[in-house]
């Protein structure tokens, strides 16, 4: 089997991105497309993994995000093969025939394209704080298990990612991640890129942005409110310095109760259309979508719904929003990735506020530009942003991926754009030099 391509940070010196971007060890843009599948190694047989990673493939998903020691009681309750992770809860006893699982399935997905977004540990390891633990790791057995992990994942498809929804709140905590990551290294030699999966709310940065072994930050905006605005967070990491890459590693998931609770409504494709759109142009270098019955692999009278799941695993693949993630990655991909620099200086008109906030980025060399719309309201743009004497435009439709033409005119200055439409439903306006 070939292997996948090791990713790096682009690093080109006097790049106007310098750091903002992932591309692999070929220098081709790497964009992450993330999906939650946390209980993945815990809960699916092979069958069924091989079902899963097929479809996400299939859809255009570049990095899946599954757990090791699992976040549903995932040191007690055995997999489906009936093996733990760990004998005795020991990080330094590693169970093989439970770890042969994971190596199958992280060899299909790399088989498949798809890297994994590898998480060690679920946090309530490390920090219980809520769920089921227990906590298990010190800094002396936590150095010890990533090596484990960093020597047996070297050479895959892999990017570490630390941490799993909980905060760092003391230096014992962060004294064992850092021990993790520090024997991950130790044990793959540097060879992949290591993040932190934070608690809803926060971000990576807010503790770790100078720890030397994050490549990037991730946040997690999460479920709490219809229009929780990633955007400031991403915005707030992409001005941090050093530079690091940032993105929304935890948006609103399809399907999940608004809040928690059902009687506020569902978040639905719209919603993770938008939170993508908001994270990718205000500097995200990629984007995890989630859906909540699929993280938690639930299947109806079998399993006991977390947070009212309501549909099963399987039914949940071809929900709306995880087919249109592939119509924003391919947007980002189809104009040069690695020189989109967030301007909101493009927008003439008020950027709006709740559902009608308008994102707007542009190539650093003024070669195109591109404002997001989650409502159709008239948007004026200042079109000196972008460096050419006559500007194509286009609506993309992000539920489609169809263009469709504006025309291409001179650019002479202030332009407003109103979408076609009669609905209500959210558009990118494409710019482009001619």
């Amino acid at each position: 089997m070939s292997r996948l391509p090791k990713l790096r940070v682009f690093d080109e010196a006097g790049h106007p991105c310098r750091r903002r971007y992932l591309v692999n060890e070929r220098g081709a843009p790497f964009f992450y497309l993330g999906d939650t599948a946390w209980e993945l190694f815990h809960r699916l047989t092979r069958e069924e993994a091989e079902q899963y990673l097929q479809d996400r493939a299939a859809k255009g998903f570049t990095v899946i995000q599954a757990v090791a020691l699992a976040e549903l009681d995932g040191l007690n309750t055995p997999n489906a093969y009936g093996d733990t992770p760990l004998h005795k809860n020991d990080p330094t006893q590693p169970n093989e025939a439970y770890f042969k699982h994971v190596d199958w399935i992280v060899d299909r997905a790399n088989a498949m394209g798809l890297y994994v977004g590898l998480l060690p540990t679920w946090g309530d390891k490390v920090n219980k704080k809520w769920g089921v633990g227990p906590e298990i790791f010190t800094p002396e057995n936590a150095r010890v298990y990533g090596e484990f992990l960093g020597r047996r994942y070297r050479d895959k498809g892999i990017l570490w990612i630390m941490g799993g929804d909980r905060p760092i709140e003391n230096e014992t905590h962060l004294a064992i991640w850092r021990a993790m990551a520090t024997g991950i290294r130790a044990g793959d030699n540097g060879a992949h890129l290591i993040t932190y999966h934070p608690v809803g709310g926060q971000s990576s940065s807010e503790r770790l942005h100078q720890e030397e072994w994050l490549d990037f930050n991730m946040l997690q905006s999460g479920h709490s409110q219809r229009y929780t605005a990633n955007y400031a967070m991403v915005e707030r990491d992409y001005s941090l310095k050093p530079v690091k890459p940032c993105m929304d590693g935890e948006p609103c998931y399809e399907d999940h109760p608004i809040g928690f609770d059902p009687k506020n409504g569902w978040f639905d494709a719209r919603d993770v259309r938008r939170a993508a759109y908001w994270a990718l142009l205000s500097g995200g270098h990629g984007h995890t979508y989630g859906c909540h019955n699929i993280w938690q692999m639930y299947v109806p009278e079998k399993r006991t719904p977390i947070t009212a799941a309501r549909r099963s695993w399987q039914q949940s693949l071809n929900l709306p929003g995880a087919t249109q993630m592939q119509h924003a990655k391919n947007l980002m991909l189809q104009r040069d990735m690695l020189l989109r620099v967030p301007d909101q200086s493009l927008l003439a008109s008020e950027t709006g506020e709740g559902a009608d906030h308008r994102r707007a980025a542009r190539a650093a060399d003024g070669s195109y530009a591109y404002i997001y719309l989650p409502t159709p309201k008239p948007v004026r743009v200042r079109m000196n942003k972008l460096r050419t004497r006559t500007v194509q435009a286009h609506w993309y439709d992000p539920r489609t991926s169809l263009l469709q033409p504006i025309g291409e005119f001179r650019n002479t200055g202030e332009r407003e754009f109103q979408p076609r439409t009669q609905s209500d439903e959210d558009w990118v306006l494409v710019l482009e030099s001619v």
